[in-house]
């Protein structure tokens, strides 16, 4: 367990999000498109997920140009140049390749000066997070950090595969951290691991266990494979208590809460979680049905898309909560 704030009456963590950002592909994928190849409808698709369509990048877009786009456009509403920017972190688990990191090639498109360091980090679908979480520490003496949460799945999973092809979208989203403001700030954090759920969630070749070869990529063995009703049980056991704790220890109730912007996982599984979660007050904000399972990308996707609707207001607090493949957990409380 990682916190960067903790127990009633924790100082806020010294910073503020300075503006956000997203970028989506412009090819939508109906369910018609995926279901085809997958053998299943519309109707199902709706009624197992409630996704409508998704986004795909095109032949000649990677992960870094999605980054970048969704880089620009927070960069832009914070009002911040690149040239003031002393951290990158691009929060993805489908790389533009295994080398070099996404983002110093992100870095490089934007044309970031050498003094800003640049860094990858894999916490699957819990990254952005995870990731927010580390730029808050690394720059609570000062410092302007740019996090992304950018994934392509469409390049990993397979077009057959109902439990999968179905669930996922490409995108982008980004925030700009900076000094406090007084506004949107950073209040506290938490990230957790349940390693008995770490097989839930994988791509079981391509690495060092299991490399590439003939075999593997016959057996189809470098897709994205999930257990879907293992995946749900464990959310569904770990998560509400975990986050019930988690506030507690920040000294907030839960009928506090405004807002919450979680993964978007599935717009089905997100309806039934949030009955179960029972906040009184909080709207919970969604954008997988337009635009799928994004991955590390669908939360500041979701917020960025809070933010610029006007839906968060002066002094609301907000929830973010992601879950995914590890298995991790990360929750973050902000004061919008």
């Amino acid at each position: 367990m990682a916190d960067i704030a903790r127990g009633t009456g924790a100082p806020p963590i010294p910073v503020s999000v300075l503006g956000t950002g997203s970028h989506v592909p412009s090819l939508v994928i109906t369910n018609d498109d995926v279901g085809a190849e997958a053998g299943v409808t519309d109707e199902w698709i709706v009624r197992k997920t409630g996704i409508h369509e998704r986004r795909y990048g095109k032949g000649d877009e990677a992960t870094s140009d999605l980054a970048a786009a969704a880089a620009r456009a927070a960069l832009e509403d914070a009002g911040v140049s690149v040239a003031d920017l002393s951290l990158i972190i691009v929060a993805t688990s489908t790389p533009d390749s295994p080398q070099p990191p996404t983002a110093t090639v992100v870095a490089d498109l934007l044309q970031a000066p050498s003094t800003a360091a640049a860094f990858d980090l894999n916490s699957v679908c819990s990254g952005f997070v995870y990731a927010l979480t580390a730029a808050a520490s690394m720059i609570a003496g000062g410092g302007h950090a740019l996090v992304i949460g950018a994934d392509m799945y469409s390049r990993i999973t397979d077009p057959t595969d109902p439990r999968t092809r179905v669930l996922w979208g490409d995108g982008a989203g980004a925030v700009v951290l900076g000094p406090a403001t007084g506004r949107r700030a950073l209040t506290a954090t938490r990230l957790l691991t349940h390693t008995e759920g770490r097989e839930l969630i994988q791509v079981p070749a391509g690495g060092t266990r299991l490399g590439t070869t003939a075999e593997t990529l016959a057996e189809g063995l470098h897709y994205f494979a999930m257990n879907g009703r293992g995946v749900k049980e464990m959310v569904y056991a770990t998560l509400p208590e975990a986050l019930r704790t988690f506030l507690d220890d920040a000294g907030v109730d839960a009928a506090e809460l405004a807002h919450i912007v979680p993964h978007q996982a599935n717009a089905v599984m997100l309806a039934e979680l949030h009955e179960s979660l029972r906040f009184p007050r909080a709207r919970m904000h969604t954008t997988v049905t337009e635009y799928g399972n994004t991955g590390a990308a669908s939360i500041p996707l979701t917020l960025d898309a809070a933010a610029r609707q006007g839906a968060l207001q002066p002094g609301e607090k907000v929830l973010l909560c992601a879950f995914g493949g590890g298995f991790n957990f990360g929750f973050a409380l902000m004061e919008w």
